[in-house]
């Protein structure tokens, strides 16, 4: 054939490092603290729930928007750990986080807008930009804390911005927005009459008793922001997808819209699971914090045994690590040469920006990985 029948839209698209990564991790049977989610199932009574709900018979298609019992249950914690206060038509069950990103960002981006993104960010951010026709711009979380600069964001803002996108706890560098950061964010997307996207899927996840702040808690900001998170990230069943939008009703009526054209609804026994697992969040949360807690702590203290120097992450299962220079001219580098030599997969983070060269001096492993798996890693890591 000679006529080219791909859009231009996805022109810019590649394959994804993790997909990368995890296949050279296969090739050369490494250890992988590269792919983003843990190689250990969530709690068996979670599996025993959905078992349950086919053997009932809730087997077919559910309301699109999610089913009644665990849109209540996602209001409900929003209500008791947050003060926040969501009726069930403001809430959308989607295919996971991802889905709820793609349907959000298709419902309000268009060719000529301009979208804020922190860097290092979550790749399919810039893909969903890319694919509604909008233009990403960047604003660089620095190291060694992960802060930005107030006045390069203020600055990054003109009339065809149209939204902000914020990650907290982020991904990857484990940062955790302060209260300060998210309202200077607030007064800039209020001024500017902006939206504001949190991508809040490890909002359970915080370490050394930090607290997570939902933007929708700043003052102004409940009727302009659109809040995501996941299931898959609270209760370790990240191959569900279940992940969930919530918006005011003017929103939330916009990204039901693109949901309902790009997969209708989702698992319906496991969106039954997952309403009689926030049932027991209570319970479930204090040890959940305890494992990954311990995790964190493990794997820090492993890499103070190598040449690659730690950020300790305040949230989320990840950890970016300082490459040695005197060794390795960048992240590719060092990616390729562990995978290949020392036999252990991480992430390259460079891919993460657009903007800053700050991610070349780094590399992203997952510590969401059973213990033997995190010792195997950073001991063959300590070998270079």
């Amino acid at each position: 054939m000679g006529k080219i029948f791909n859009a231009n839209r996805i022109s810019s698209m590649t394959t994804s490092i993790f997909a990368t990564m995890s296949k050279l991790a296969f090739d050369y049977k490494a250890t992988n603290l590269g792919q983003g989610f843990p190689d250990f199932d969530g709690p068996q009574w979670i599996m025993d729930a959905a078992y349950e709900a086919m053997k009932s018979g809730k087997n077919q298609y559910a309301p699109s928007s999610g089913i009644l019992s665990l849109k209540k249950a996602i209001t409900d914690y929003h209500k008791k750990y947050y003060d926040l206060d969501w009726s069930l038509d403001e809430v959308i069950v989607t295919a996971g986080a991802t889905e709820a990103l793609f349907s959000t960002i298709m419902a309000f981006i268009e060719p000529g807008d301009e979208v804020i993104i922190f860097e290092p960010f979550y790749d399919s951010y810039l893909a969903d930009i890319t694919l509604a026709g909008g233009t990403p711009i960047a604003v660089t979380l620095r190291k060694p804390d992960f802060s930005f600069d107030f006045d390069e964001l203020t600055n990054a803002i003109n009339d065809r911005t149209k939204m902000i996108i914020v990650n907290t706890p982020h991904n990857p560098t484990g940062k955790i927005f302060t209260k300060n950061e998210l309202e200077y964010i607030a007064s800039l997307a209020i001024k500017h009459d902006l939206l504001v996207l949190t991508d809040e899927v490890y909002e359970f996840l915080t370490f050394d008793n930090e607290a997570h702040i939902p933007m929708t808690s700043i003052d102004g900001m409940k009727k302009r922001t659109i809040t995501i998170s996941s299931t898959g990230k609270t209760f370790g069943m990240t191959g569900w997808k279940i992940g969930y939008a919530i918006a005011n009703e003017t929103l939330a009526t916009a990204i039901q819209k693109v949901h309902q054209w790009t997969t209708f609804a989702v698992n319906t026994p496991a969106q039954h699971a997952m309403a009689y697992a926030f049932s027991k969040l209570d319970d479930y949360l204090p040890e959940f914090r305890k494992l990954y807690q311990e995790k964190r702590n493990l794997i820090y203290n492993e890499l103070l045994k190598t040449k690659f120097i730690p950020h300790k992450p305040l949230g989320s299962y990840f950890i970016m690590v300082d490459i040695p220079s005197n060794i390795f001219a960048d992240d590719t580098q060092a990616a390729m040469t562990l995978v290949k030599e020392y036999g252990v997969a991480t992430i390259p983070p460079s891919v993460f920006y657009v903007k800053s060269d700050e991610g070349k001096t780094m590399l992203r492993l997952c510590f969401a990985k059973e213990d033997k798996t995190i010792i195997d890693g950073i001991r063959k890591m300590a070998k270079v």
